[in-house]
């Protein structure tokens, strides 16, 4: 299939039906009647406003997310919007659960949609914002006001293009493109397909916007500075993996399209036996370190177990230890965390030799040897080789297992993390990450396919 065929195969699979669209609109007009009720009942000069891509009618078939925005006069406290965003809530969603931005706001289900209620101050323009989210209504406006009735279709084959190659969404859990992202990329190159052609070409740095002016540098891989906003960057969340895979995807697809870039095909998890031959060609060793799940929303798990698995590599790098790669595994049940240690598979040195300043250097020459005299580590003293001094010391670890035992304990993981962990952690070997329920990660990470290629 040629471009045109696959993009209209897509756009059949993702146009939301008349059918659909009139149930939603049914839902919408319920919540909003509920909302208007419950406002009324407290008196207060609350504005209700349908913000997101079911405002901006961006939403992709199936799309089961309604956001409501509650907006509030400037003069209330950000503990009366929240306290009241989240009782009028809880009068009619059910399984709730409350989530943080800048205010507290509340998640949870009107019939079979997932809703979210969230609470901003009514600004005009955005140099009046109190937080952050109050831009959000400006930003469903600038659409809805901006992005032509043609370039609708062109968006939902962004985004589904994007959730395809797993990239959208700019949550933490992902870290790609969101939906406004989407809308105002296509509004600036006019269409999917010179999307994907000019962001080919983008290198690290990549600098947008919609009209021509002096804006902030953002140190992010791409910015885009916000229509509604002209010091914020809308790509801030874009990490530099996400940025790579993209513009990687945006080649391939333009050279050789196929559907499965927007639709992949699923994983088909290796046997057992084969990953684990496949580990065992590779020589080297992974070392697990396993905490209990906190339970808290993603938005704050996420960053904080790359925190701690980078600050594992970090640490042992700096013990000597060769460490090719750190990642995670979250348990299928979704209660346990597995940092995971690619590391070489043979142990170090019993000693190695440190490297002290240059004897000319007189004040750091008498500091080191002061510092090294005497020392309980020291198993050569103090020589000079090259003009610089030199001494050779005991290592406290050979092996990683043992540093991790001891050492990841006095690791900063992150807020939540680190109160699991100085109670509880344990470290696993390979025989036991050899699990049903590891198996999808080991494939996965193992296979090395982009999900296109599956």
């Amino acid at each position: 299939m040629n471009k045109k065929e696959i993009e209209r195969k897509v756009l059949d699979r993702v146009v939301p039906t008349k059918e659909y669209r009139e149930k939603l609109d049914k839902i919408i007009l319920e919540i909003e009647e509920i909302l208007k009720n419950e406002i009324s009942k407290r008196k207060m000069p609350i504005t209700v406003e349908l913000v997101g891509s079911t405002a901006k009618d961006t939403y992709l078939k199936d799309n089961m997310d309604i956001d409501y925005f509650l907006l509030f006069p400037i003069d209330y406290t950000k503990e009366k919007i929240a306290e009241n965003a989240i009782s009028i809530g809880e009068t009619f969603l059910s399984k709730t659960e409350e989530s943080y931005a800048e205010h507290p706001y509340l998640r949870g289900y009107y019939k079979d949609f997932y809703v979210e209620i969230v609470p901003c101050y009514e600004i005009k323009d955005a140099t009046q914002k109190l937080s952050a989210v109050d831009r959000t209504p400006l930003h469903t406006k600038y659409v809805k006001e901006n992005l032509k009735e043609k370039q609708k279709k062109e968006v939902l084959l962004f985004k589904q293009f994007l959730k395809g190659i797993d990239c959208y969404g700019a949550e933490t859990q992902i870290e790609g493109f969101s939906g406004y992202l989407c809308e105002i990329l296509i509004m600036h190159y006019g269409s999917f397909e010179k999307t994907i052609k000019k962001a080919s070409n983008w290198k690290p740095g990549e600098k947008l916007a919609l009209s021509k002016g002096k804006y902030p540098d953002f140190d992010t891989p791409l910015s885009f500075i916000d229509p509604v906003d002209s010091e914020r960057n809308v790509s801030s969340a874009l990490s530099k993996e996400k940025f790579d895979l993209f513009i990687k995807a945006c080649k391939e697809y333009d050279k050789n399209p196929r559907i499965t870039f927007f639709f992949p095909n699923k994983v088909k998890p290796w046997p057992l036996q084969k990953i684990n031959k496949k580990i065992k060609k590779q020589s080297c060793q992974y070392i697990g370190v396993e905490i209990n799940k906190p339970n808290i929303i993603d938005e704050n798990l996420y960053p904080q177990i790359r925190k701690a698995a980078r600050s594992i590599q970090d640490a042992g790098k700096r013990y000597g230890f060769e460490i090719y790669d750190s990642t995670y595994h979250i348990g299928g049940a979704e209660n346990t965390i597995t940092l995971i240690i690619k590391a070489s598979a043979y142990p170090l040195s019993d000693t190695f030799v440190h490297m002290g300043p240059p004897v000319t250097i007189k004040k750091n020459s008498d500091d080191f040897l002061k510092k090294y005299k005497n020392n309980p580590k020291v198993v050569k003293e103090p020589y000079v080789k090259n003009n610089r001094f030199y001494v050779e010391l005991k290592r406290e670890y050979t092996e990683i297992k043992d540093f991790l035992r001891k050492e990841v304990g006095n690791l900063s993981m992150g807020k939540h993390l680190d109160v699991i962990i100085n109670k509880k952690y344990k470290i696993i070997e390979l025989e036991d990450m050899l699990t049903e329920d590891f198996q999808t990660f080991w494939t996965e990470y193992l296979d090395g396919k982009m999900p296109w290629e599956r």
